[in-house]
């Protein structure tokens, strides 16, 4: 189970101080906490999104700012996270506590693998329509990602949809098992353009020069 120390603060507190300070500003709301202003360090919630997403379940480790209080640990979701759109990294973090004995409806992304065989033999190029796709289940059940193996796409009217998907146990599709995840479209041959007459054009420019230079009758 991942694990990351927040830290609480204040309304009052400066975000530019916090961030200046390493931090990230976030907050926490959701199953059976109330809303709690906190703070992250940067390199720690980096290190947690790389290998948790925004599927798979943290524990917040929640004290207070003077650290007299007890740690308050509390099962959540990384829900949101605002990011700085020049230097990349994160400005704040929504969490979104949850109840482990209740499922949670999330988005889960597409990993695809394989090549399709209309690909390999030529006939067209894969397309990949749908990207992530939402499934419920417990937090404990909820996958990083889902694989989808293009490897079947035998010919240009072969779609993989949705309801193809092979799902982990304990997880439910959302999202209309008709949508189309994946398909081969087939190659647009380019029209060669005719090839242009320089003479012609030349002879054309002529004309017109000894047209101009022709005395007005």
């Amino acid at each position: 189970m991942n694990t990351l120390t927040a830290t609480k603060r204040g309304k009052a507190d400066k975000l530019a101080l916090i961030r200046n300070n390493g931090m990230v500003p976030a907050v926490v709301y959701g199953a059976q906490v109330e809303n709690t202003l906190v703070s992250v360090l940067s390199t720690d919630f980096v290190k947690v999104l790389k290998v948790a997403g925004e599927t798979s379940t943290i524990v917040l480790d929640i004290t207070s700012a003077d650290g007299k209080d007890k740690p308050t640990k509390v099962d959540v979701l990384i829900h949101e996270v605002q990011v700085d759109p020049v230097k990349g990294h994160p400005i704040h973090i929504d969490f979104l506590a949850i109840d482990m004995n209740k499922p949670v409806e999330v988005t889960i992304p597409l990993e695809f693998t394989g090549l399709a065989k209309a690909e390999k033999d030529g006939l067209g190029t894969l397309v990949k329509v749908l990207h992530e796709v939402d499934i419920e289940a417990l937090p404990k059940d909820l996958p990083h990602n889902i694989v989808v193996d293009v490897s079947g796409i035998a010919t240009l009217e072969d779609k993989i949809h949705v309801k193809d998907i092979k799902l982990p146990k304990g997880v439910t599709l959302v999202t209309d098992g008709e949508e189309v995840v994946a398909l081969v479209a087939a190659v647009k041959e380019e029209v060669e353009a005719a090839p242009v007459d320089l003479s012609a054009i030349e002879v054309e420019k002529k004309g017109k020069k000894e047209e101009e230079a022709a005395p007005a009758e």
